[in-house]
């Protein structure tokens, strides 16, 4: 019996991929631009597969949208600019009742 094509959308395309095999985890990571000093904070769904020829890849959603990989974002969503620093969950909410 083979797999079922798995069709996996965002930002405004398809992609189609035969599974072998699927694991999905939930991850959350804190970002803080040290250029202007935003912080925020992001949950996860990480879908990790395998496809029929062995190949692994990661595929990232938030909010249900898919998304590229925050471990490769570079800029800031606040100025634009960079570089980034990733913390583990929480920090950044943890700071928050002090700088206000």
């Amino acid at each position: 019996m083979h797999p079922a094509p798995v069709r996996v959308q965002g930002r405004g395309e398809d992609v189609i991929t035969m599974e072998r095999d699927t694991e999905t985890v939930h991850e959350a990571y804190s970002f803080v631009c040290l250029h202007c000093g935003h912080g925020w904070e992001e949950e996860y769904e990480i879908r990790h597969t395998t496809d029929l020829a062995g190949h692994r890849r990661a595929d990232y959603f938030t909010r249900g949208a898919r998304v590229a990989s925050p471990l490769a974002r570079a800029e800031c969503p606040s100025c634009n600019r960079g570089p980034l620093r990733i913390l583990r969950p929480g920090r950044v909410n943890s700071t928050r009742p002090y700088l206000a």
